[in-house]
């Protein structure tokens, strides 16, 4: 059995606005207090002791999260028989917005951890896979669309994370390449994990989509029907894996065909499909629209003016994140979870 490492290290991204959108207003998704996001980081802390992780630096917030944390530590401290990690906070001035997420990662990055576990939706893991080069990612939902996070139990997630931090599991087996879209507008550049969306509201406003007459062009890396939010709209007439070498794209229309799709939480709706593709990698799509405004992951970023033509290029090599169950598999195989007790005098 390989022994675990203390000196290693893992990062912790909590978005402490995640799961709190407009969307709350619009459909039926769930508010994800700040209390549960603490509860999930103080499961993630009891699996990473366990598997001899030593250090955890987390990024700091100012609605209560860090709060929390620091007061379930002091309360634990007694504990001995299932240690934590030591917790740093991040020293750095707070923005209350995106460039937080993005400092954090660029410091965890720069004080070499081995794993980034990331609290959010689709958008947070937006920005963190924007920074975060080939750190890989253990990836939870506690926002509105949760495309691309696992809904996975954070105990398991935090074990995966161990594992791979404290060398007993390989990245090579534990971790897999994701897709990812590239917008190029005006020499502007952004990236997507799931989807690119075009609309046609011409202001970014409270940024979420979810009015489904405002959706003109949509494009994703993959569309599984088993998931919710404006992929689906793919989903439900052609289907792409996540793990297949492409992507696809729609045309909406306002009447004709048209699917139902749960584009969001509680809220299923017919859209109207004119046209429909295959994205190849490498291979730049023209956005057809000349105004309107451009979502990705579900937030409206991109305003078009009329003037400055846009595509979308879909990537493959994307993001790296951790594939839970094989992690855990190969664990097992490797010995790395077995222990022996003993009993005391």
């Amino acid at each position: 059995m390989k022994q675990c490492s203390s000196s290693s290290i893992v990062g912790i991204v909590a978005n402490p606005a995640s799961g709190r959108d407009i969307r709350r207003l619009t459909s039926k998704a769930l508010v994800f207090p700040t209390v549960e996001k603490v509860n999930m980081i103080e499961r993630l802390l009891g699996a990473l002791g366990a598997t001899g992780v030593g250090r955890v630096l987390m990024m700091p917030d100012l609605v209560g999260i860090s709060a929390g944390l620091t007061r379930a530590i002091d309360g634990h401290r007694a504990d001995r028989d299932q240690p934590w990690p030591a917790v740093e906070f991040l020293s750095m001035r707070l923005s209350q917005g995106a460039a937080d997420t993005v400092e954090a990662v660029r410091r965890m990055r720069e004080a070499g951890v081995a794993v980034i576990v990331v609290l959010g939706g689709d958008g947070t893991h937006r920005i963190v896979a924007g920074e975060c080069a080939d750190t890989p990612l253990a990836t939870l939902s506690s926002g509105t669309n949760n495309a691309f996070p696992d809904l996975r139990e954070a105990t398991l997630t935090g074990l995966a994370a161990g594992l791979v931090a404290s060398g007993a599991v390989a990245v090579d087996a534990a971790a897999r390449r994701n897709k990812r879209l590239r917008v190029r507008c005006a020499g502007q550049e952004e990236l997507a994990l799931v989807d690119v969306c075009v609309t046609r509201l011409e202001h970014v406003g409270a940024r979420a989509v979810w009015d489904p007459a405002s959706i003109a062009e949509l494009y994703v890396t993959f569309a599984e029907p088993g998931v919710i939010g404006l992929s689906s709209i793919a989903a439900m007439h052609t289907p792409v894996g996540r793990d297949e070498p492409r992507g696809g794209w729609v045309h909406c229309a306002p009447a004709g065909p048209a699917v139902l799709a749960p584009i969001a939480p509680g809220l299923v709706r017919p859209i109207g499909i004119a046209a429909a593709g295959v994205l190849l990698p490498g291979q730049p799509m023209a956005i057809g629209a000349l105004r309107g405004s451009i979502a990705l992951d579900g937030e409206r970023e991109i305003e078009l003016d009329g003037r400055q033509a846009a595509s979308v290029t879909l990537e493959l090599d994307g993001p790296l994140t951790l594939d839970v169950p094989a992690t855990l598999t190969a664990g097992v195989v490797a010995g790395a979870l077995q222990r022996v007790l003993t009993t005391g005098p």
